[in-house]
């Protein structure tokens, strides 16, 4: 059960108070019934509930995936760039937060949700979500490298890395990490002596990147998706 207004407001028809003037004015109804009580209580999976005669649609959890763009800031607001949640065009959702982030200059996977056990469960240190990375590299890689990850890669500042898979070929790597410390994939180049020009997110856990979506396009989970990710 959840009152009313608050599922409005999830819904994305404004604040509480805005939410309370719909009610006062007699815009919502709750099995064809006129509502104005604000914190009357309703399961939203057995009644349903309109607003201007539309049926109201309301999910307690919502998953976006995302095609970060270079030149986009992971964070709900910010004072000086374009957000991920700008890219969320008609998107009603104001609980919504990105989970984890992704440099201003890397792209890819992003995953959206208000679903703040879930978001926890994929960046917690000790699950070990895998995520995998396309690298683009100012100089060629080699079988050493290779190896230098499998065993764990050094940083500059002395913080030890988990063993990470990495595949190579010319500049281009794909990076597998079980872990996600700050800047890590390009700081572990770095370490050997090369650098990351283009960085791609593709994959984390169960889900990832279609092919078909483009720089800065989004989409809700499948079904398939969310199992996935879930682990279910």
């Amino acid at each position: 059960m959840i009152r009313l207004d608050k599922l409005l407001a999830d819904a994305g028809f404004g604040t509480r108070s805005e939410v309370k003037k719909l009610l006062r004015a007699k815009r919502v109804t709750v099995d064809g019934k006129v509502e104005t009580s604000p914190d009357r209580k309703v399961d939203p999976e057995s009644v349903t509930i309109c607003v201007d005669g539309q049926a109201v649609k309301y999910q307690r959890y919502a998953y976006y995936l995302l095609n970060k763009p270079k030149g986009v800031i992971t964070a709900t607001t910010d004072s000086y760039h374009r957000t991920v949640m700008d890219l969320l065009t008609g998107v009603k959702d104001k609980n919504l937060s990105p989970v984890g982030r992704l440099d201003l200059d890397t792209e890819g996977l992003l995953l959206i949700t208000n679903e703040g056990a879930l978001a926890h469960a994929l960046l917690a240190p000790g699950r070990h979500v895998d995520k995998v990375y396309e690298c683009t590299l100012l100089r060629e890689a080699d079988a050493s490298c290779v190896d230098a990850f499998a065993k764990g890669i050094v940083l500059e500042d002395g913080t030890v890395c988990l063993p990470a898979t990495c595949e190579v070929a010319g500049t281009f790597a794909k990076v597998t990490l079980h872990e996600g410390k700050f800047h890590q994939v390009k700081r572990m180049w770095e370490a050997l002596g090369n650098e990351v020009v283009a960085l791609k997110r593709v994959q984390m856990g169960g889900l990832r990147l279609p092919d078909d979506l483009g720089p800065g396009e989004f989409r809700e989970l499948t079904e398939e998706e969310k199992r996935e990710l879930l682990g279910e």
